[in-house]
Parts: C-alpha cells; structure tokens; sequence
C-alpha cells in the first residue's frame, strides 16, 4: 500500500504541469490579455482627446508596450515562459535600456560608442560600451566600485541591434520585418536573471489590481474554510442520520415526506435560493443582511457582538451552500443501507441472535459507508473552492468570487495561480479519499 500512495503522489506533480500548462497556453491565445486591455484603453482615451499632465499622447509607446511584455512574458516562446513561470527558468528583472546616441545603423560605420544607465533600486551608474554590436566593456562609473564589473554583484547586459528590434515589434504587430517602417538604434540592456515563479512562492501579480496573486489567494482562503467547514459538518452530520433513518423506516410517512423536502431543496439552485432569500428575509422582511459577511465597524464591536454579527450574516448564504448537497448524500446513504440489509450477511448474523441494531450499526453501516468514503477526499477542494455563484449574489469576497473575478477580468496570473491551486487540492483530494477507503474497508488492498 505504501508503494501505492507513494507512485500517486509522485504523479501529482506531472499531472500539476500538464494542467497547468494547457491553461497557460490558452491564455497566450485568448483575446483580452492583459497587454490588449491596456492599448485599447490608450486608444480609446486618444481617441477621445485626452492627453497627459505632461501634454504627451495617451498612446502606449514602444517602450511602455515592452515593459508589459516583459512582465507578463510575453516577449518569450510559450515554453520559456512557462518554465519562467514554473521557477525552473531564470527570468530578467530589475530591467533597464539605453540607446546609444549619434550613432549609424550600421557597427562598421559607429565602432565604438556608450551608454551610461542608472542601475534600478541602485544609485550607481554604469557604463556600457559596444563595439561592433557586442559588448566591450561593462564597468561602474561612480560611487566606490569605479571599474569594477557589475556581472560580479549579479547584473548581466546584452545589446539589442536594430535587426532585433524590429523583429520584437513585428512578431507583437504580425507583421514582416520589411513592413516595420520604424529604424531603431543599437540600445544597451542591463538586468538580473532570478528565478521567481511557482516554485520559489511567486505567482506574480494581478494584471487588474496589480496586488500579489499569493497575497490575493491568502485572503480569501479563511472565508471559503469558514463556510467550506460549517456546510459540510451540517451536510454530513444531518444526511448521514437522516439516510440511515430512511432505510430503516422505508416507505412510511417519514420517508415520504422527508424525500420531497430534500428533492425540492436539490431542485433548486443555490443561487437561485439565495436571490430569493435576499429579496424576501433581507431586503422585504429585513430579518438577515443582504450582502457581505460583516457589518460596518466590526473592529469595533466586541467579541460577543463579533460572534452574533458573523452568525447573523452566515445563515442565508449556509442555507445555501447545504441545500443542494443533502439530496445526494442522503439518497446514497438511504440506499447503500438498504442493499446492505437486504445482504445474506445480516440475515445470517441476525438469525444468529444478534438484534437488529447491532447489525445495523456494527454491520451494515460500515460497509455502506465505503461509497460516501470515496468523495470525503474531494471536500478539501470544497473547503477552499467555496461556490462563486454563492458569494457573487451575497456579495461575499471568498476564493470562488476570486476565480469569478478573475476570468470576467481577463485577470490571466490570478486565473492561473487560482487553477493551480485547486487542481492541486484536487489531486491531493483524490489520493486522501483512496487512503479513506483503505481504512474503512479493511479488504481493499492497493498492491
């Protein structure tokens, strides 16, 4: 059995890359990036007449459209930038460019010339000096390191050629080189190479509100294990009973009425459950608040007052998350019982003497809890995923609101850091409930 689990979580991780991957490529492809998002607001803000304090045009410059590129990766090929991502790639950082001035296109022409750049988060200036498009010289031109190489404390510099350039410009544009009409200058690069991505803890940051994906993440992970943890102690401690109840008084009035109750709550939707308790017992009657988990000024109150204002907020959108999930489970429940006592097994331990409880407890019951066993797995899934339709009609910022939010916005980093975060619940959920079946059913055995 150990070896078992230990090939399943060895496949998490090739699983964990491969969804990923998928999902960062159609990213690349879909239309409303984040890059797209901004020239169009710049177009739109041009269009219009607007202009800078500074009387400049609202249009992204060439400068401003690399720097996006840059930091979203787009400027890579999708597997570079994937392994940038990923941490297993060095990306460049800290970056900062400077054209070389009187200069020919041509390096025959301009051998030898410089370019002096301030080095970002430093006060230091460097120089560097090209030579027939290469770089002759890289050296500090001020403080106490004059002379010294900069590529000793970690900077690294490249020259972009005018070819390179214009090259950019038309694969951003889809365009041929020869229909690029700009002539650029050679232009001097200096940057660090880091390795920052999913496995050094860095997600990136969202392209809408420019916050850190993790940081973003972390938020809104208490409020989804808040309601994740109250509606599944209420569904399991309510549906388990209740199905066990239904088996053993199958077809009386109890089980009649209580399976139209629970199949009307599974007919209606959450959501739509929730629109309905939020125009009637919050907005109509004004028995419950309408949006949100908190009222105004809950720093303030004390923990008693806290504790009856979260409750307070917590009922309709808890009725919400349960109502759907009783059905299923307890129907499972009802009916894996049934099977059971209907077995040769019970039959036989009861014409042995032993009562009907017993049987129904130290017997039957154990074995039709397999089945619901192989889905407690999956609720570490629901303890973070939260529902997004839920929380979008209360107006609740959990982790579900977040995924909404972030594919209505285009928001591709929070859509990635959100996807791998629950597809890694997901796998760990799956190889948890094959370890919960293995203990409720001593005749499994994962050789």
């Amino acid at each position: 059995m150990k070896a078992y689990f230990i090939r399943r979580l060895l496949l998490v991780l090739p699983t964990l890359i491969g969804v990923t991957l998928i999902v960062f490529t159609v990213t690349r492809f879909v239309p409303g990036g984040p890059l797209e998002k901004a020239l169009q607001a710049a177009a739109a803000a041009d269009d219009q007449g607007q202009s800078n304090s500074d009387g400049k045009s609202s249009v992204l410059s060439d400068e401003d459209i690399e720097e996006m590129e840059e930091l979203y990766g787009l400027d890579k090929p999708i597997l570079t930038a994937y392994g940038q991502w990923l941490g297993v790639l060095p990306k460049e950082d800290l970056i900062i460019k400077k054209e070389y001035e009187g200069q020919s296109i041509d390096p025959e022409v301009d051998a030898l010339t410089e370019a002096r750049l301030v080095l970002r988060g430093d006060d230091r200036t460097v120089s560097v000096v090209r030579e027939s498009g290469e770089v002759k010289s890289f050296t500090y031109v001020n403080g106490e390191e004059i002379g010294k190489d900069p590529r000793e404390d970690g900077w690294s510099v490249r020259i972009e050629s005018p070819a390179d350039r214009v090259e950019r410009k038309a694969r951003r544009e889809g365009k041929d080189a020869e229909d690029i009409q700009e002539r650029y200058s050679y232009r001097a690069v200096v940057f660090q190479k880091r390795f920052a991505g999913l496995l050094q803890g860095n997600l990136g940051r969202s392209s809408v509100y420019g916050d850190s994906v993790w940081s973003m993440i972390l938020e809104r992970v208490p409020i989804a294990l808040y309601f994740g943890v109250l509606s599944t102690v209420i569904i399991y401690g309510v549906c388990i009973p209740l199905g066990v109840a239904k088996a053993i008084y199958h077809r009386t009035v109890f089980d009649n009425l209580s399976s139209i109750l629970i199949f009307i709550g599974y007919a209606v939707p959450g959501f739509a459950l929730g629109a309905v308790c939020v125009v009637y017992l919050g907005a109509r009657m004004n028995w419950f608040p309408i949006f949100g988990l908190t009222s105004e000024g809950f720093s303030d109150m004390s923990v008693w007052e806290q504790f009856k204002d979260l409750a307070h907020h917590t009922v309709l959108p808890l009725i919400c998350y349960v109502v759907s999930g009783f059905a299923y489970l307890t129907m499972m429940m009802k009916n894996n019982l049934m099977d059971n006592l209907s077995a040769d097994y019970i039959r036989t331990a009861m014409a042995k003497g032993v009562s009907f409880k017993k049987a129904v407890v130290g017997h039957a019951f154990r074995n039709s809890f397999i089945p619901i066993a192989t889905g407690l797995g999956g609720l570490i899934t629901l303890f973070v995923g939260g529902s997004m339709l839920v929380e979008k009609v209360f107006d609740i910022q959990g982790f579900g609101m977040l995924q909404l939010q972030a594919v209505q916005n285009n928001d591709y980093p929070v859509v990635l850091g959100t996807l791998t975060v629950s597809a890694f619940l997901m796998l760990i959920g799956n190889i948890l409930s094959d370890f919960i079946v293995s203990l409720v059913d001593p005749r499994i055995k994962f050789n």
